[in-house]
């Protein structure tokens, strides 16, 4: 067995990955970056850029449609939409990703690494050869997540779709059944719809659990208006083809049959087989850290991105890429590391501070603590809801404008603490408020903040106005 001796080993080189190394080579390290499958990983081939690519025609279309005026649109072109996606995914081909971190100074090694005991790493290539990596300063563990298939008898002998199949697909099918009201199923029963699918969404506990609720009531209502039969308070109890049809018995008696289905029920570690065991670590588990992305119990051993179950959102993960990519390289060079709140080294953000988009329509976007997780934590708080129709910067934007803002205020510091968006493009206006709750800035400073007029984002002005001085 070949061996060799580098400063840091990451396993997996997604977007995640790819930030460990690029700061550890940063901070002075030799880092051997190591990926079985695509570098660049599923945000850029399976996840978040195919799947944008994907929903982008119909939100555009839907937005010259809206203003009176605008040159007539015609319906979504599937077939240019999915070959768009296949230029943003480049085709799957790595070649620039791999470039990238070559000139970078990381040593991309293409195989499966596993841990093999401390500071360990066997890595299996493609041609079975296999090379033992030991690692000076630490082993960085970035093998993200994958799609959870639920228990349901008969549905893995159907061959259902995961997310990564309904983002690669080439062709949209005649009918769909999504099983799953989260992020997933509600993004992709927006983006099959603006293909002419017919779309059969199955969410147990309804749409978008864990925003505000009426992000998911708004989402659903739009579905449906849009022709999607969804049906929440129901799951799928048995599978079976028919055909070339596949069938999905559910909890109510009632039935769905579909030429494909998707199943968007939730995701589990990629953790299955890297060796876990050989450290005492449970091989299939989420790995617990710190908020300098170290594996509890191991000083050597860090986590990072989806596998540590934290936020499974990829700027997220970046966010504690870099924190952990920066404490690994202070750490192996002697230095102290900056480990308190809100300091270099650690993922602070992950607690009450992460920012995510969904790309439905309407879209929703939220930073921070629902109404309910603020209660939940202690807080006491003032709830402030603002109907975004009423905006100047509504009107201009679109004829039928509809959407709403909630802002929670921890009532004992003056401060924002969550902010929920739901309407068209309200994406863009997240990372003010994002801002607004890292930097806990008073509501009485926000006063000071003046929103251009008319944009969407004078609903900062409504929402202080709301709450009084």
């Amino acid at each position: 067995m070949l061996r060799r001796e580098v400063d840091l080993v990451v396993i997996g080189a997604g977007t995640v990955g790819e930030n460990v190394a690029d700061r550890a080579v940063q901070g002075g390290l030799s880092v051997a970056l190591v990926e079985t499958e695509l570098v660049g990983g599923e945000c850029s081939y399976w996840a978040c850029m195919p799947s944008k690519a994907l929903l982008r025609a119909g939100a555009v279309t839907r937005a010259a449609r809206s203003v009176r005026g605008a040159a007539p649109v015609g319906d979504v072109d599937p077939a240019a939409a999915f070959a768009r996606r296949d230029a943003i995914a480049h085709d799957w081909d790595d070649t620039s990703q791999v470039e990238w971190a070559t000139g970078a100074g990381i040593d991309v090694v293409r195989g499966h690494g596993r841990l093999a005991g401390e500071r360990r790493v066997i890595v299996t290539a493609p041609n079975s050869v296999e090379t033992e990596f030991v690692a000076r300063h630490a082993v960085a563990v970035a093998t993200g997540s994958a799609s959870l298939l639920p228990d349901i008898p008969g549905l893995v002998d159907i061959g259902p779709w995961t997310s990564r199949d309904a983002t690669s697909a080439k062709a949209a099918p005649k009918s769909l059944a999504i099983l799953g009201g989260g992020v997933v199923g509600s993004e992709m029963a927006t983006a099959y719809a603006d293909f002419g699918t017919q779309v059969t969404l199955i969410a147990r506990s309804g749409l978008l659990g864990g925003m505000e609720p009426f992000a998911g009531d708004r989402v659903a209502a739009a579905l449906r208006a849009r022709g999607v039969d969804v049906r929440t308070g129901v799951e799928a109890v048995a599978a079976r083809g028919e055909g070339a049809d596949k069938v999905l018995e559910l909890s109510d008696g009632s039935s769905v049959r579909a030429a494909e289905v998707l199943v968007a029920t939730g995701r589990v570690a990629r953790t299955g087989d890297l060796g876990l065991e050989s450290i005492g670590l449970e091989p299939g588990a989420w790995l617990d850290v710190d908020d300098t992305m170290r594996v509890r119990g191991h000083d050597w051993l860090y986590a990072v991105g989806d596998v540590t179950h934290r936020a499974l959102l990829t700027h997220q993960g970046k966010y504690q890429a870099r924190a952990a990519g920066d404490v690994i390289a202070a750490r192996a060079n002697g230095e102290d590391a900056d480990d308190v709140p809100w300091g270099r080294h650690v993922a602070t953000a992950d607690h009450a501070a992460v920012p995510q988009v969904t790309f439905t329509d309407p879209e929703v976007a939220s930073v921070g603590l629902t109404a309910a997780d603020a209660e939940k934590a202690g807080y006491r708080i003032r709830v402030l809801d603002y109907d975004l129709s009423w905006l100047a910067g509504a009107t201009v934007q679109a004829d039928d404008y509809a959407g709403t803002a909630r802002a929670i205020v921890d009532e004992d510091r003056k401060v924002l603490i969550g902010m929920t968006l739901v309407g068209p493009g309200v994406g863009e206006l997240l990372h003010a408020a994002t801002i607004a709750i890292v930097g806990e800035v008073p509501l009485d400073r926000l006063w000071h903040a003046v929103p251009a007029y008319p944009t969407l984002s004078e609903v900062w002005l409504r929402l202080l106005e709301t709450y009084g001085r």
